[in-house]
């Protein structure tokens, strides 16, 4: 940890870091997989979901740099290489033989549920631990994430619920 004057105690800032260098390469696993959908993506309604998946990678983009500056706040390092995210993500591997809007969409929206819910964990587990503004740094991105996620999974047809 570097030195700094952040009047968090060492302990709690040291647990911080590290969860927040989970949710770094896990965010930029999740940029990375939504790009690869919004270059591969065909079918019906092509350019719309083309251009969501591009905002998407920019805000998830725009998560890994919170995530990777709350570090920096706290005295620690941030772990952003892709050599780093990619050992260290705890997303699912995207399938890259797929092209069809539907299997992309649910592909994302999956990848963003996991990434949402870990995020959610960890802001009441980080709460709880004694450091509040991380705690809500993290809920501010589960519920980003929740709006995004209902974006996306709203491009899927409506299923009936049973009766």
């Amino acid at each position: 940890m570097h030195t700094t004057h952040n009047t968090l105690n060492l302990t709690i800032r040291e647990t911080s870091v590290t969860a927040l260098n989970r949710h770094l390469a896990a965010a930029i696993d999740l940029q990375g997989q939504i790009k690869q959908a919004h270059w591969n993506v065909r079918g019906p309604g092509f350019i719309a979901i083309h251009e969501l998946f591009d905002r998407a990678a920019g805000l998830i983009g725009g998560v890994a740099d919170q995530i990777a500056e709350r570090c920096g706040a706290l005295g620690g390092t941030a772990a952003g290489t892709i050599q780093v995210a990619t050992a260290n993500s705890y997303l699912v591997r995207y399938p890259l033989a797929i092209a069809d809007t539907h299997k992309h969409v649910f592909a994302v929206s999956a990848a963003l549920a996991a990434f949402g819910q870990a995020v959610h964990d960890a802001a009441e587990e980080i709460g709880t631990g004694g450091d509040a503004d991380t705690a809500d740094m993290l809920t501010q991105i589960s519920r980003g994430v929740d709006g995004l996620l209902w974006l996306i999974e709203s491009h899927n047809a409506p299923v009936a619920p049973a009766e």
